[in-house]
């Protein structure tokens, strides 16, 4: 075969190749992306709801219940991390559910706290921050993989922050606490989006996909959340 000829043959065999592969990823991200609007949505409708009734809020937020509201959401994460190998992919987009109705539980303190009108600017600033980065995770060939380690040590330097101003209550910590959230779940946004993808890349099956699918979403659906609230303690306007 003539070298050129096979080139050519090369190139559009390449095409061919790699035209299923970006349509099943469009597809699979499109999954992802619906699956975290869908659990936002969600954890919007149970928050809202339960701000608007002052028993049930009293019932929550006035009451032990509130621990359980709080740490409910962090154990359904490790317990779905974990887990998730050995469960159905219907199970786990079922465990999906629950865990952003359970988080809209504790999220109805953000509507008692900040006035309607701050939430909604503030949701709608989140909204396209997140848009932008995950548009950058995902069209970017760059390999944002080098920002995993630093991202991650940031997160825990948040973490033992906010428990550290558990009990000193500054309020120039929380403000750095916020600021800082807010570089660090950015750049997690586009960090994750870039891995969602590889997920489906490496991924063997429909059923693995479709788990895959649901474990992005759950990663995005965090950083959307966390993004969200680290801006409202700097841009909301308190009741």
């Amino acid at each position: 075969m003539p070298i050129e000829t096979k080139r050519s043959y090369d190139t559009l065999h390449g095409r061919a190749e790699a035209a299923p592969i970006d349509a099943g990823l469009r597809s699979y991200m499109l999954r992802v992306y619906n699956y975290m609007a869908s659990g936002l949505a969600l954890t919007g409708l149970v928050a809202a709801a339960v701000a608007s009734s002052e028993t049930v809020s009293n019932v929550i937020f006035g009451t032990g219940l509130f621990w359980v509201v709080v740490l409910a959401p962090l154990g359904l994460v490790f317990f779905l991390s974990a887990r998730i190998h050995a469960m159905k992919a219907s199970t786990a987009q079922a465990l999906f559910w629950v865990y952003a109705g359970v988080m809209g539980l504790s999220m109805a303190s953000i509507f008692l706290q900040f006035t309607g009108a701050s939430v909604a600017r503030v949701f709608f600033i989140t909204a396209g921050t997140f848009a932008a980065m995950s548009l950058y995770g995902y069209t970017t060939r760059k390999d944002l993989s080098g920002w995993g380690s630093f991202l991650f040590m940031g997160l825990i330097g948040l973490i033992l922050a906010t428990l550290v101003n558990l009990f000193l209550a500054s309020s120039m910590l929380h403000f750095i606490i916020s600021a800082a959230g807010v570089l660090v779940f950015t750049g997690l946004t586009a960090y994750d989006t870039q891995r969602i993808k590889e997920m489906y890349l490496e991924a063997d099956g429909a059923e693995i996909a479709a788990k895959k699918a649901v474990m992005g979403a759950l990663q995005l659906y965090l950083d959307f959340i966390n993004l969200f609230v680290m801006l409202m303690n700097l841009l909301g306007d308190r009741r």
